[in-house]
């Protein structure tokens, strides 16, 4: 089979990007480039400098002058990859539910998102890359040989979000991680720099009722259909 050297998927908040892009990548024997981990990466920076996240040229100095990596996984404590920010390892720490509320507000800053284009696309280079996010298909990369826009209900990619937090240890409720899904659905459609949307050639998968399995099941098959 001719493998598609470079494959973006989108879709929006807890849609399973994450998840089935590095397992993909794994049946695949590619790179895994986790996007949101870096925004994530860069909110983190910024909450610990407390800077203003409504002042967007603080913003765009600190994505200029951190580096963030994403590298395989070091430490055997369920993590799917390993993120550093200035050689510190802060896996887990942007996992918290500050930087959950605030990603959207940092992601959404030109300057930020400038910048994180140019490391993505510099990752990209060479191909044998899967890479996840909300404007792969549409920005980062749009020459893509593979595109997949994941869909799911706000109420089932909330149930998944729920559960995911639950296992980190974290007290939530199922009402507010809706809530917060909402609102980040609303930020990501809403921007004016790269919102969030399928790029015409994409393959929009719903993946309500799927699980992770079948979803890769089913991009499997795409890329075999696919083949020259």
């Amino acid at each position: 089979m001719t493998k598609p050297s470079t494959i973006a998927i989108d879709g929006p908040v807890a849609a399973g990007k994450s998840v089935v892009g590095k397992l993909l990548s794994q049946h695949l024997g590619y790179r895994f480039v986790d996007t949101g981990a870096m925004y994530r990466a860069v909110t983190w920076a910024a909450l610990r400098e407390n800077l203003d996240l409504n002042d967007e040229q603080a913003l765009t100095d600190l994505v200029r002058r951190i580096k963030i990596r994403i590298d395989p996984q070091t430490v055997n404590d369920g993590r799917p990859y390993t993120v550093l920010v200035d050689s510190q390892d802060v896996t887990w720490e942007i996992r918290s539910a500050e930087v959950e509320a605030s990603v959207s507000l940092v992601s959404r800053v030109r300057g930020v998102r400038e910048a994180m284009v140019e490391h993505q696309r510099a990752l990209a280079r060479g191909g044998k890359v899967v890479m996840v996010g909300r404007d792969i298909g549409t920005v980062v990369l749009p020459n893509a040989d593979l595109k997949i826009f994941l869909l799911a209900s706000p109420q089932e990619r909330a149930r998944r979000r729920y559960l995911e937090l639950v296992g980190y240890g974290r007290k939530v409720s199922y009402e507010e991680v809706l809530d917060e899904i909402l609102r980040r659905d609303r930020i990501d459609s809403e921007r004016a720099i790269s919102p969030l949307r399928p790029s015409p050639d994409a393959v929009v998968l719903d993946t309500d009722g799927l699980s992770i399995e079948e979803v890769i099941a089913r991009i499997e098959s795409i890329i075999a259909q696919r083949d020259p």
